[in-house]
């Protein structure tokens, strides 16, 4: 009966699947080798962040559980960030600090990832982005390969019935 009462909602078990998943994929060194993205703290929080984003975005409007599991989802994020932090050998007492800029750049990186995708076909305001913040304004970057990365994961994403997506289950696309 305890076991029953203890045992974690389908949401939170799948929220966590999905996490996992997701960094597992932006984890992928092909991101970090071919895509030129910077293998830095700062540029993996961006890339963690914009693919979070995207699991976040297809799960929208999709009901109550989808949204209980994209909190879910988020939580775990959080969890995460507040986890590397400490890590890093950030302090306790700079940790809430920290975090709060970090949540208010992620909020600011979904409004400006809806922004942008909101005009596709017209690519320059996701290559804008992507500069900014993925490559941090570096003069040499290769914006528009990860651009199509982007959109391609996007679409992968929305052939993909959400039930999968509800059970923790993610198929993402090759790099």
């Amino acid at each position: 009966m305890l076991k029953r009462l203890f045992k974690p909602r389908p949401a939170a078990q799948a929220g966590r699947a999905l996490y996992a998943r997701t960094v597992a994929q932006a984890r992928s060194p092909a991101l970090y080798a071919t895509l030129g993205a910077p293998d830095t703290p700062e540029g993996r929080f961006e890339v963690y962040s914009f693919h979070v984003y995207l699991v976040l975005a297809r799960l929208k409007g999709e009901g109550p559980q989808a949204a209980e599991t994209a909190q879910a989802l988020f939580d775990t994020y959080v969890s995460a960030l507040d986890n590397s932090l400490r890590e890093m050998g950030v302090g306790d007492l700079s940790v809430g600090k920290r975090m709060r800029k970090l949540g208010e750049a992620f909020f600011g990186r979904v409004t400006s990832f809806e922004k942008a995708l909101a005009t596709l076909p017209d690519r320059t305001e996701l290559e804008a982005l992507l500069a900014r913040t993925v490559y941090a304004g570096a003069a040499d970057a290769r914006v528009a390969p990860l651009a199509d990365y982007v959109i391609a994961q996007r679409a992968v994403l929305a052939g993909q019935p959400v039930e999968g997506f509800l059970a923790g289950d993610i198929a993402w696309g090759a790099p």
